[in-house]
């Protein structure tokens, strides 16, 4: 039982029972339970950091299930970009050799689609740099998905054209074989024979009489008919398409006319000895894109792989030219 406290009182001259007001009592009992406080509060804040609530425990395995799956997206992605690596290879080395096809601009495998800020928005999260990188890896298989998707419209085109391009490459030689004398020079450096100096031979020169037909080599437009007393002489340029021309000179007489539509073996013209040339010849040359080609690699579809290395053989034996 608490002892009972008394109080002077000097008006009354007596003593009083004392009684202490309520902010008093207020903090006799913070004193009393500060200790409970303190202590309360400090369980408190150690268990809240070392046992996370219902909420917080499956917010983390979330957390954690949705790295997992980042990182096997990721995985998944190097599989495709391995995949595309494989068709990019297939369509250079594969589908546009055998379409006669210029290879396919890198630059268009790889363009950009954003600027360094592009990824801003991800940054702040407990896994920014894997949301990042997978962004990155998806942004860049997007773009090359898209390029080689360009790749394969003009493949495809070219494909279903493929018919038409076969028949207008040159492909036969222009004089028959049964009509060569000799093959009396190839292509490349030789020896001019007026000037007697070394000079670049940019077609190949078949010997034959005067006379001799000479055919289109592919399916052509007559894109010129030349007259010269120095030169290639009387000269027909066929225009082929696809980048292809080919030119036929020193001839005697023409059997065409400017614009007129050619099919390979069509008789064009005959064999002669006009403009700069020192006796009966058919300068022949092929041309793709502008630039002038050997062509020896142009006679496939009328030669024996006997014939075509005896061919090559002569004109790499051949060092004088005819003009």
């Amino acid at each position: 039982m608490p002892k009972t406290k008394y109080r002077f009182n000097p008006n009354t001259l007596s003593y009083e029972e004392a009684r202490d007001g309520f902010w008093k009592k207020l903090l006799r009992w913070i004193l009393y339970l500060s200790p409970s406080i303190v202590i309360g509060l400090v369980l408190t804040f150690f268990f809240s950091r070392q046992l996370a609530t219902p909420k917080e425990s499956r917010l983390k395995k979330e957390l954690a299930l949705s790295q997992q799956k980042i990182q096997e997206l990721q995985a998944d992605m190097e599989d495709v970009n391995a995949a595309l690596d494989m068709l990019a290879k297939k369509d250079k080395d594969i589908y546009r050799l055998a379409l006669y096809a210029d290879e396919f601009p890198e630059e268009y495998r790889i363009m950009g689609t954003g600027g360094s800020d592009k990824y801003d928005y991800l940054e702040g999260y407990s896994s920014s740099e894997l949301l990042i990188e997978a962004s990155k890896q998806m942004d860049l298989i997007e773009q090359r998905i898209n390029g080689q998707s360009i790749s394969f419209q003009e493949l495809l085109k070219l494909a279903k054209d493929k018919e038409k391009l076969l028949a207008c490459i040159p492909a036969i030689q222009p004089v028959n074989n049964k009509d060569l004398k000799r093959m009396a020079s190839g292509y490349g450096w030789r020896i001019d024979p007026i000037y007697k100096t070394s000079k670049m031979h940019t077609g190949m020169d078949f010997t034959a009489d005067r006379g001799t037909e000479v055919y289109a080599t592919g399916d052509a437009t007559v894109a010129e008919l030349e007259r010269n007393n120095w030169g290639y002489g009387n000269c027909i340029v066929l225009d082929h398409g696809y980048g292809y021309k080919t030119r036929y000179a020193h001839l005697s007489k023409f059997n065409v006319k400017p614009g007129q539509k050619v099919k390979r073996g069509d008789l064009i013209g005959y064999v002669g000895s006009t403009g700069k040339s020192t006796g009966d010849h058919l300068h022949y040359e092929v041309e793709v894109k502008g630039e002038k080609v050997n062509p020896i690699n142009y006679y496939h579809s009328d030669l024996s792989p006997e014939e075509y290395e005896k061919l090559l053989e002569m004109s790499e034996k051949s060092y004088k030219a005819l003009d």
